[in-house]
């Protein structure tokens, strides 16, 4: 049985304060503290006489002063007392008026009391600590905070109710009952006996493989998700391009002209549709031009489409061919790459052409500057995107991606040794290594740099 590494330092008998909401005036702020003496501390300043009574999850109104008994301000202090609060320890969340002298007298007068300063992050790490949340429960804490669309919300939810964490428990389970067999035999080695069905094991190592290979699959969708859906508009000069950009942002963000080259570098905005964020970049026309400045934006361009998830190529189809389209795309799509073709200026064109490129697989007919038919493209859009995220687990934290990559090495190493018929120790470690790299996601390994690292990304006051 694998043990946890952790030789956790962090000092939980300390009382730690801090601002829990966004610095700067406002109506309110709210100043939380959690600690064994948060009661303690809170008394000889908050006038109440209910507060020692008062029961968990309650409010209660008094005056917040300081030790000369000088009135800071009116306040509502919000009791959670343990077990049952975020960090498992007694909090008190105090809400005052947002003026930043208020605030920081609060917190000063609270640290004179006893209280420390907390550092960020440390209440959710103390969470953690305190088994309130596993640590990809944590993290999806910060995704939730930081999360800007509907659908990186939805993710960040269904994380930190633990769906990702269940699955990976429930590998590392079925891992472990195989592992202790592996390890009982260790024990009657000179007997030489097999505990661990062989035949068994292979299947269980092929459906775990199969596993991680679709949550490592699922990292681009979800880390797209997190971050926003990569999605370059390209083509050739005078395509449309720039004008099919203003059309989908409903401004007039991007300069439009007849002349060719107008747009020389990329420019990017945030699109939100059907609750999902899309990275939208328009770029250079792409052609062989003698302009240095030219040149360099139409290699900027290719480096963008090389790294889309979804690539509106638009062309000019009263002056295009479909040869040329085709030509076109083969030269620079990548695998994996969603490409809705654009066949833009549809007003300039007769029926005939227009039979001519329906033959082109995944494509539609606009005018950009007609926003009926931009409606058609924002269909497809969404479309596209809710169907390739409709998995109900989605990785799109790295660390949990670098381990499941180890894992499937581990995994793999197993596999090859049962083949070659390797000893038995042999393959118990690349057991070990395997549960070892998916407890890491969970936080059951777990170090200080890792917590450390981790929660250093938080902001303070969560």
């Amino acid at each position: 049985m694998i043990q946890n590494e952790s030789n956790l330092q962090h000092d939980l008998s300390k009382t730690i304060v801090a601002q829990a909401t966004p610095i700067g005036s406002g109506a309110i702020a709210v100043i939380r503290m959690s600690g064994s003496q948060t009661f303690t501390i809170l008394k000889k300043f908050f006038k109440n006489k209910r507060l020692e009574t008062a029961k968990s999850h309650s409010v209660l109104f008094g005056n917040f002063v300081d030790s000369n008994g000088t009135v800071i301000d009116e306040v509502l202090v919000s009791i959670f007392r343990n077990p049952t609060s975020y960090t498992k320890e007694d909090i008190a969340e105090i809400s005052c008026h947002g003026s930043s002298f208020i605030i920081n007298q609060i917190i000063k007068i609270l640290i004179e009391g006893g209280a420390q300063l907390a550092q960020k992050g440390e209440f959710t790490m103390r969470a953690f600590l305190n088994g309130q949340m596993d640590l990809a429960q944590a993290e999806a804490v910060a995704d939730l905070i930081a999360s800007t669309s509907e659908k990186a919300h939805q993710m960040a939810m269904a994380q930190l109710k633990g769906n990702i964490s269940k699955q990976i428990q429930a590998l590392r389970e079925r891992l472990i009952n195989f592992a202790s067999l592996m390890e009982l035999e260790l024990d009657f080695s000179e007997e030489d006996v097999e505990f661990a069905d062989r035949t068994e094991l292979v299947n269980l190592l092929n459906e775990t493989n199969t596993t991680v290979s679709k949550l490592l699959e699922s990292f681009d969708t979800g880390n797209a998700i997190k971050k926003g859906i990569p999605t370059v508009i390209a083509g050739r000069p005078n395509s449309g391009k720039s004008t099919l950009l203003n059309s989908l942002l409903k401004e007039e963000r991007a300069i439009v002209s007849d002349i060719a080259g107008t747009t020389r570098d990329t420019v990017e905005e945030v699109f939100i549709l059907a609750g999902m964020e899309f990275r939208l970049i328009d770029t250079a026309g792409i052609r062989q031009t003698d302009d240095v400045v030219e040149s360099i934006g139409v290699q900027k361009a290719i480096e963008k489409i090389k790294g889309a998830a979804l690539l509106l190529f638009v062309f000019d189809a009263s002056t295009s061919t479909v040869e040329e389209v085709q030509s076109d795309i083969e030269k620079y799509r990548i695998p994996n790459q969603e490409i809705i073709l654009i066949a833009n200026k549809l007003d300039k064109i007769s029926p005939a052409q227009k039979t001519v490129f329906e033959s082109l697989e995944n494509m539609i007919f606009i005018s950009a500057k007609d926003t009926s038919q931009i409606d058609v493209l924002e269909h497809k859009i969404s479309d596209w995107a809710s169907q390739k995220m409709a998995d109900d687990i989605l990785i799109s934290n790295h660390r949990h991606y670098e381990a499941l990559q180890k894992t499937k090495v581990s995994l793999l190493q197993v596999l090859q040794g049962l083949e070659h018929q390797m000893p038995t120790d042999l393959i118990a470690i690349d057991i070990r290594q395997a549960l070892h790299t998916l407890g890491e996601i969970s936080g059951i390994i777990s170090t200080d740099d890792l917590l450390d690292n981790i929660f250093s990304n938080f902001c303070i006051g969560k």
